[in-house]
Formats: structure tokens, C-alpha cells, sequence
């Protein structure tokens, strides 16, 4: 029913108009919407922008959890080996001082390089300026950023603070030290963001060198 034959032909039956209504419904080939205001102009468009979308990216990959140049995974790995390569790594103390703010101890790792920084100084006055800096920054019972320093060796730093010179506080900063590499740094190789970059599988443990020096 609803067909005709015109000039030798079938036809469904439908007007001209409801024809083209028809034909306008018809899915683009670049669109699987059948959107009559869909233009092959949008829809490619729409094509392209989902091609060139940036690829998601492993929210725990270590290009993601490190800026800058990457450490080969070597590398990395060898920081749950020795406490000391991990001091000596850039990104290593970058990822080890990220570890002790979220423990709320940074401090710890800031004195241990501004005592660094100190010891490449060779100017007197600015050797003066940074040794103030650094004791009202760390070793004064005022600030907020205190270390935490034995009465013996806070008595030396005292005493080395009349005339300071870039080993003023070689005592200090050896005691920081080797509170991180005992207390701190245990912690952080087994911690999970540690693992994630160096590709430990969960449930693995990584034990650190105690016979790391101590600068």
C-alpha cells in the first residue's frame, strides 16, 4: 500500500517536500548525529579537533611527577640505593624535598642547602650576610623554620657566629643530615609517589644505605 507506479516507475507514495526532509536527515560521513543543521563544514571541524586532542597521559608517570629534564629510571632507582646520590641528584632532592613538606620537615632540606650554598662563598661580606640569614632562618629559636639541633651543637654554632666564615655550620648541618638519611629518608623510598617513578610494584620494599656520608 502507499506506492503508485509513475511513467513506468514506483514511487513510496510521499510528496516532493517530504522527500527532501528525508534525504536532509541523512547522517553526514564525518557525524553520527542525523541533526538536520548538522553542516559538513561543522562536522569536519568536529573531526579534526577530536584527532588533534592531546593524548591522556598516565597521571603516575615520571615526566608528570617531575618537571623540567628527566632522570633515567636507573638513576632514580639508584636514590633508594644510597641516600647520598639522592642529595646529590637535582631532581632527587627536588622529589625528596616535595616528600619532607608533605611531612612537614622541608626545613630540614632548605638549611642543608643554604649550608651548601654558603660553603661556595668567597666574599667576606657576603659570607657575613648569608651565615645571619641562615641562623635567623634555621637555628634561631624564633623562627618558624627552627631545625632541630643538640644543645652541644647549637653551643658551637653560637660561638662560630662571631666571625663566620662557609663552614660556620659544618657541625649543624652534618646533624641534619644524618636525622634525614635515618628518619626521613627510610620513609621516603617506600613511600608511594617514590615507587611510582621508580616502577616498584606495590608490595615491594627498597632499603637505603646507612653508610651514606653525611656531606
Amino acid at each position: 500500500m502507499g506506492t503508485t507506479t509513475t511513467g513506468g516507475g514506483l514511487t513510496d507514495g510521499s510528496t516532493p517536500l517530504q522527500r527532501q526532509q528525508q534525504q536532509s536527515q541523512k547522517p553526514c560521513c564525518f557525524c553520527w548525529c542525523c541533526c538536520c543543521s548538522c553542516s559538513w563544514a561543522k562536522c569536519l571541524a568536529l573531526k579534526n579537533a577530536e584527532d588533534n586532542a592531546p593524548t591522556k597521559r598516565d597521571p603516575g608517570s615520571s615526566d608528570l611527577l617531575l618537571e623540567g629534564e628527566q632522570p633515567s629510571l636507573e638513576e632514580i632507582r639508584s636514590w633508594g640505593n644510597s641516600f647520598e646520590k639522592l642529595m646529590k641528584s637535582t631532581s632527587g632532592r627536588k622529589v625528596f624535598r616535595d616528600f619532607l613538606r608533605s611531612e612537614f620537615s622541608e626545613e630540614n632540606i632548605l638549611f642543608w642547602l643554604a649550608c651548601e650554598d654558603l660553603k661556595k662563598e668567597m666574599n667576606a661580606d657576603a659570607i657575613e650576610e648569608k651565615a645571619r640569614l641562615i641562623y635567623e632562618d634555621y637555628i634561631s629559636i624564633l623562627s618558624p623554620r627552627e631545625v632541630s639541633l643538640d644543645a652541644r651543637v647549637r653551643d658551637i654554632v653560637n660561638k662560630n657566629m662571631v666571625e663566620p666564615t662557609p663552614n660556620t655550620f659544618d657541625e649543624a648541618q652534618i646533624q641534619i643530615y644524618t636525622l634525614m638519611l635515618r628518619d626521613s629518608y627510610p620513609r621516603f623510598i617506600n613511600s608511594p609517589k617514590y615507587k611510582t617513578l621508580a616502577q616498584i610494584q606495590d608490595g615491594m620494599s627498597t632499603s637505603g644505605s646507612a653508610a651514606d656520608s653525611p656531606t
